[in-house]
């Protein structure tokens, strides 16, 4: 089958949840399939960068809008239904190009990562198609709002209410959605969300493996330090849970660890020298590496914490909140400590730090966890199978 892949990014290098998903299934879905990946970008992409996706696609279409025309849609969304996350993703220029691709290249099914790519399958309502929410936007939106400054939750209750309505009018366009989590699906509104499939992510176990290093830092946390979720996370850690933990170990260090850090995340650094901001990292294992302990409070947010799956391959103890744990479905003390304070995760970092034989218990535990449960090949196999069950646009266009 010729299977389309339209994407909000270029899905490498693997920085971001969202590419990091796409990666994995593009890579295992091109074994069976001829992948033609059509993708927007806000900034330039190397040659090398292509090359790389060329292994596995046939054909490529890097659509790159400038930031100016970001900003005149989203001037323009204000006066429109569409949520501003959708608008941000859909200009004509790109719905061309793609219009273009499907004309020339006649796929048999598109994918769709994210409802931020779905207002360009509106012009193709007979097309064979599957939608990757990947997580509810809506409720992440939600979940931000209850913490918003007042003069902003306005605009984000819109834009809450605008998600809403959007992602169930695109779970009637498309023949098939999927989820991260069961979790997740439980917060689209649509009175069918039952038959969203539920496909959670991979670990790639071959590159995320145990490591004997030296470990130069007591905490790590990792991830796009420009997600609001991330940036709230550290926040979280820095300002409330680790002046508990440092009246009994106030050598206490801490690496934060990931791409793009905010002014808010870089300052943590500034003001307190135990606190090391690394930025973008070329090879993420070097920071699990380094580690003794994996903690990620996430209080907003939703979908599956990727880093927690690869801390846990890394054979690392970690520590999470329950929001968090839901998607993962760990077991709380045994292959997961779960937090809900600052003190409740000040005592789980304390004790892991005291006892080694606790650590090395729990690291192993949640290493044969992930080991059995997050699987890239049984996702994507999943995936080929809702891919192979949609009629073919004939068939479809017949029964219409």
């Amino acid at each position: 089958m010729k299977l389309l892949l339209l994407l909000s990014r270029v899905p490498y290098p693997l920085e971001k949840g969202d590419k990091l998903r796409a990666y994995h299934l593009m890579t295992r879905l091109a074994q069976k399939h001829e992948v033609i990946l059509c993708c927007l970008s806000d900034t330039p992409t190397s040659e090398e960068d292509i090359a790389h996706l060329h292994q596995f696609c046939t054909h490529i279409e890097v659509i790159r809008v400038p930031r100016w025309r970001i900003i005149l849609k989203l001037a323009s969304a204000v006066f429109s239904r569409l949520p501003f996350q959708v608008a941000y993703f859909h200009h004509r220029v790109a719905q061309r190009v793609i219009d273009k691709v499907i004309r020339e290249h006649r796929p048999d099914h598109v994918l769709c990562q994210l409802v931020r790519t779905t207002e360009y399958m509106r012009s193709h309502p007979t097309l064979p198609k599957t939608l990757d929410y990947m997580d509810t936007l809506s409720k992440g939106m939600e979940r931000r709002t209850e913490n918003a400054p007042f003069y902003i939750k306005p605009l984000l209750l819109a834009e809450t209410r605008r998600l809403i309505r959007y992602e169930n009018l695109m779970f009637d366009l498309f023949d098939h959605a999927m989820i991260i989590s069961a979790q997740d699906r439980e917060y689209i509104y649509h009175p069918l969300r039952d038959r969203v499939h539920v496909i959670p992510n991979g670990v790639d176990t071959s590159y995320f493996k145990p490591q004997d290093s030296e470990k130069n830092y007591d905490l790590l946390f990792t991830g796009n330090m420009n997600y609001p979720p991330n940036i709230d996370s550290v926040l979280f850690l820095v300002q409330h849970v680790l002046p508990i933990v440092r009246k009994t170990r106030p050598e206490t260090s801490l690496l934060i660890s990931g791409v793009d850090p905010s002014a808010s995340v870089r300052d943590l650094a500034k003001t307190d020298p135990l606190v090391n901001v690394s930025g973008w990292v070329k090879d993420i294992r070097s920071s699990y590496a380094a580690a003794r302990i994996f903690v990620a409070p996430m209080q907003i947010g939703t979908g599956l914490q990727n880093k927690i799956l690869e801390a846990m391959a890394m054979r690392m103890p970690c520590i999470t909140s329950a929001l968090a744990n839901n998607a993962v479905g760990a077991e709380a003390g045994d292959s997961i400590l779960i937090g809900n304070t600052p003190k409740d995760y000040a005592d789980h970092i304390l004790r892991l730090l005291a006892d080694t034989d606790e650590r090395d218990r729990l690291a192993e535990s949640g290493y044969r966890f992930v080991l059995e449960r997050f699987d890239w090949d049984r996702a994507a196999t999943d995936l080929d199978a809702i891919i192979r069950s949609t009629p073919p646009v004939a068939v479809k266009t017949a029964a219409l």
